[in-house]
């Protein structure tokens, strides 16, 4: 793949990189981060992609890796902005099903937003995360049920 290439690719592929990293990180500047991290990485090791047609897998494994990396940069770390940012996100009028995904555990939360939202089958989201697809397919699984569990009483309330 030639770098002009990676770049129509990025633009292409720019919601889905963002979907993923707001799965992962809750604040926008720090998506934007890793977003722009993973790109820099992209470019300096295209070398590296082995299949173009496995592209757009390669460049989201990269955005999710630099999420994590951002993640462990942060894990100490509680500004009072961010403290704000994250209550005035829960004030703010979500959907009951927007708020139940976003209270899921984070390895089931960034399966669901693969599989749901991105359109990834399970073979693809397997390879991505780097699990097998019975895992996937579990995580999935338990992301219904728990999903289930939280909406159901919010449905019946409101019948």
């Amino acid at each position: 793949m030639k770098k002009e290439q990676l770049g129509k690719l990025i633009i292409a592929s720019e919601d889905t990189l963002y979907h993923v990293a707001k799965t992962l990180l809750y604040n926008d500047a720090d998506c934007a981060d890793a977003i722009q991290e993973a790109i820099v990485k992209a470019f300096t090791n295209l070398h590296t992609l082995r299949k173009d047609a496995y592209a757009k897998t390669w460049l989201v494994r990269i955005v999710i890796n630099e999420c994590y990396a951002i993640l462990r940069r942060q894990k100490n770390i509680v500004s009072i902005e961010d403290y704000q940012d994250i209550e005035a996100v829960w004030s703010e009028d979500y959907s009951d099903l927007y708020e139940a995904v976003t209270q899921l555990p984070e390895e089931t939360r960034i399966c669901v937003t693969l599989y749901y939202l991105e359109g990834y089958s399970i073979k693809e989201t397997a390879k991505m995360l780097d699990m097998t697809e019975s895992a996937v397919k579990n995580r999935l699984f338990r992301a219904r049920e728990n999903l289930r569990s939280k909406l159901e009483p919010a449905v019946s309330s409101t019948v």
